[in-house]
């Protein structure tokens, strides 16, 4: 990154802007001074420190999420557990999978028509997209540990609930209350991190995290292959053991949330006193801070009309597309390669194993080489062409196909991770990065809802081409705006060097890109 002699150091070397307003005048020194006390902090005690974090917060973190996404998902996985039909040719394309014969699915025990199951998706994400903001205000408010253990225990309860309706409007209300507990979870982790972790640490910490949905998926197959044989055990279907089974453990493990998910730095009694100093130190000049007040209305206000954001919530909502479908319908989507019944749920597996894989040594780069930008603009096309490539391939190509999907799952999953560390790096309140994480992932809602109309099932023999082409063009969409907001970031930077536009951001910091 660029520099000249009027510029100093922050703890990552990042060039920082000397601030030159008036008021401040007195202060003229306040970079070099931050500088120089960043330059005394014991690399190896540091590095120490954060191996110390890490064991504590980020499996706790990722499981956490694994449970969240298990418990969201698992209706998609059920509904390919056991599909709405009872002749092949009244198949709406998918495959026919256990006791369809029986009549023991949802729709059935229901009455659910097949439009009214995708609203009953959709509504989740609505609520989901409301409640973000909210939640990430009330995470700071009572402390990390109180609120993400309450959402897991409501979420948990309502998943177990959902194994009790016996009708459309039940559906949807129990299944908005889950978007309303769960769309805090995501953000707020994201935002958790911001307090214990750098700019250059947060990437591989929410690939960590992120990639525990792919393993979510890949056990959510694995469940649905087993609990499919559960059905008819005590009277009830296998689709509502499926969602009991997978609400009962986030009810419990929120308890263990409660008690050990530090809430600061500042306040970690597993922490020495010299560690807690250090760990604030740290992140003197970046990232949250646990003593810092909420949201204030000026912070809200300088976020919300910061155009610039708009542009990170505008790339998010194009993956958001992608995620959203594979998350839902990877098991129709490998039904429609020829393997049926139970082996569809299966098969469901490499794909996400293989993304997690991916998603891990990309984020890890980003991170290293400080490239965010370029990692998620390199993924995105990959999983663009592989998209592309199956809408192309004949119907018939399973294979080839499958080799596209797993292609696919690793492009679209791998280019979040850096995508959140961005923004997140590009935030300089305690406020502002609460507030900006959750309306990222809020924008990225109305995407989650595109993805659940894309892949219709009378597309299934066809090899459903239009979410395919849907998923290439958003993908493409997003290697584009961050190319985009990566040169526009340069142009920011040049202008900063030259003694310009600071006010305009409130920033004494080059942009990260």
């Amino acid at each position: 990154m660029p520099s000249d002699t009027s510029s100093s150091l922050d703890l990552q070397g990042e060039v920082k802007i000397p601030d030159t307003s008036a008021e401040n005048a007195e202060k003229g020194g306040l970079e070099v001074v931050a500088a120089s006390e960043a330059s005394i902090i014991d690399a190896t005690k540091s590095k120490a420190l954060v191996w110390k974090q890490d064991l504590r917060i980020v499996p706790l973190c990722a499981a956490i999420y694994l449970l969240c996404y298990l418990d969201r998902s698992n209706i998609g996985e059920q509904e390919d557990l056991q599909k709405r039909v009872t002749k092949p040719d009244e198949s709406s394309g998918n495959a026919k999978t256990l006791n369809a014969n029986k009549k023991h699915d949802l729709l059935d025990n229901t009455g659910m028509t097949s439009f009214q199951y995708t609203i009953a998706l959709m509504v989740f994400l609505v609520a989901y997209a409301i409640f973000e903001v909210p939640s990430n205000y009330f995470l700071k408010k009572l402390n990390p540990s109180r609120w993400i253990a309450f959402l897991m225990f409501a979420w948990g309860c309502i998943t177990i609930g959902l194994g009790g309706v016996h009708s459309f409007a039940s559906v949807t209300v129990v299944r908005f209350l889950l978007g309303v507990f769960e769309a805090g979870l995501f953000p707020g982790l994201v935002y958790y991190l911001t307090f214990w972790y750098s700019t250059s640490e947060r990437s591989i910490r929410v690939a960590f995290i992120l990639a525990s949905a792919t393993l979510a998926g890949a056990f959510g197959g694995a469940l649905a292959f087993a609990i499919g044989h559960m059905d008819g055990t005590h009277g009830l279907s296998a689709w509502r053991w499926l969602f009991m089974l997978e609400g009962i453990p986030s009810v419990l493990s929120s308890i263990a949330v409660y008690f050990f998910l530090p809430d600061y730095p500042e306040t970690a009694q597993w922490l020495s006193e010299e560690e807690k100093a250090l760990a604030v130190a740290r992140l003197q000049n970046e990232g949250s801070h646990g003593h810092s007040k909420s949201l204030t209305w000026s912070e809200a206000k300088m976020t919300l009309i910061d155009w610039r954001l708009y542009m990170h919530y505008a790339v998010y909502f194009g993956i958001s597309v992608p995620f959203s479908s594979l998350s839902l319908f990877t098991p129709s989507i490998t039904a429609g390669l020829g393997f049926e019944n139970l082996e569809s749920q299966l098969m469901t597996v490499p794909p996400y194993a293989v993304a997690y894989v991916v998603t891990i040594l990309v984020s890890w780069s980003a991170d290293h080489f400080n490239a965010r930008a370029l990692h998620s603009a390199a993924l995105s096309t990959i999983g663009a062409c592989a998209f592309l490539a199956s809408a192309l391939l004949p119907p018939t190509a399973y294979m080839h196909r499958y080799g596209c999907l797993i292609v696919a799952c690793s492009g679209a999953f791998a280019c979040i991770p850096p995508l959140l560390g961005w923004l997140s790096s590009n935030l300089h309140t305690t406020g502002a990065v609460g507030l900006a994480i959750a309306l990222n992932i809020s924008f990225g809602a109305p995407g989650q809802i595109t993805g659940v109309w894309i892949y219709t099932a009378n597309e299934a023999k066809k090899g459903y081409p239009t979410g395919h082409w849907v998923n290439a063009g958003m993908l493409f969409f997003v290697a584009a705006g961050c190319v985009l907001l990566r040169f526009y970031y340069m142009y920011l930077n040049r202008r900063l060097l030259r003694g310009g536009g600071v006010e305009d951001y409130g920033a004494r910091r080059l942009f990260r890109y």
